[in-house]
């Protein structure tokens, strides 16, 4: 046996010990999850909206928050982004990510903490990628406010998986009390929540419509700019709304 088959069932050999992998990711040729049932995944979303990336980022920090295996925070590192950290809970996908660094040679650093735990990193980044992770949290109004507060300093591309109704309503600022029949409208913000499993996953807790998921994004202080592909947005730090600094109310 060549050297070169060697190496390429070493690394064969490896990534099914490092297995399953979500992210279908080419390490020296040989990809991570050839038979994914998305298909080749996340690489074929990634050709739908990556136009909105410039294509040279030097000088620019990113971070990737809820970073699987890595893919989008290589396809940063590649477009020659400055300082690029990648964040999950979960070390099974940190195991992954460090491999595909190692053996790629690109320099991005993976950490373990939760999105709610953002506040520790102490620092701000120019593009934080938060794709795909909203709808896993119990909590994704709070994921989204600590982002807004702790780490964007400038823009945050943004994925989300939607159902129901993809309208967006013409609403009022303020309604009465007495005012129900507004909250039947199919294309009323909406924010799904699933009480066991949607898609045989327990992670899969609030799905938002469309109309829902561009108020929380407005409500936590985000732009949108583009909205180049179905679910994904590219967004700039801005204004918060002023419901969000109001006080909370106990009853």
């Amino acid at each position: 046996m060549d050297v070169a088959r060697k190496a390429e069932d070493d690394i064969r050999r490896r990534l099914v010990e490092l297995g399953p992998w979500f992210h279908n990711i080419e390490v020296q040729g040989v990809p991570t999850a050839p038979d994914h049932f998305l298909g080749d995944y996340p690489s074929f979303k990634w050709q739908g909206f990556k136009e909105v990336v410039p294509e040279d980022l030097a000088g620019r920090s990113v971070l990737d928050v809820g970073c699987n295996a890595g893919f989008y925070s290589f396809e940063m590192k590649k477009r020659n982004a400055g300082r690029v950290l990648g964040i999950d809970a979960d070390p099974h996908y940190l195991r992954q990510a460090r491999f595909v660094a190692e053996q790629t040679g690109l320099d991005v650093e993976f950490r373990q903490m939760s999105v709610y735990d953002v506040g520790k990193l102490g620092e701000k980044f120019d593009l934080v990628l938060f794709m795909g992770v909203l709808y896993h949290l119990r909590h994704p109004l709070l994921a989204l406010d600590l982002l807004y507060e702790h780490v964007v300093a400038d823009q945050m591309l943004f994925q989300c998986l939607q159902r129901g109704d993809e309208r967006l309503p013409e609403l009022q600022e303020n309604y009465d009390f007495s005012e129900w029949s507004l909250f039947d409208r199919a294309d009323y913000p909406k924010l799904f929540f699933v009480e066991e499993r949607y898609a045989s996953d327990p992670t899969n807790w609030f799905i938002p419509n469309r109309a829902a998921m561009e108020a929380m994004l407005r409500s936590s202080g985000f732009l949108i700019e583009a909205h180049p592909e179905r679910e994904v947005y590219l967004c700039r730090r801005a204004q918060r709304h002023y419901a969000a600094e109001a006080p909370p109310r106990i009853c």
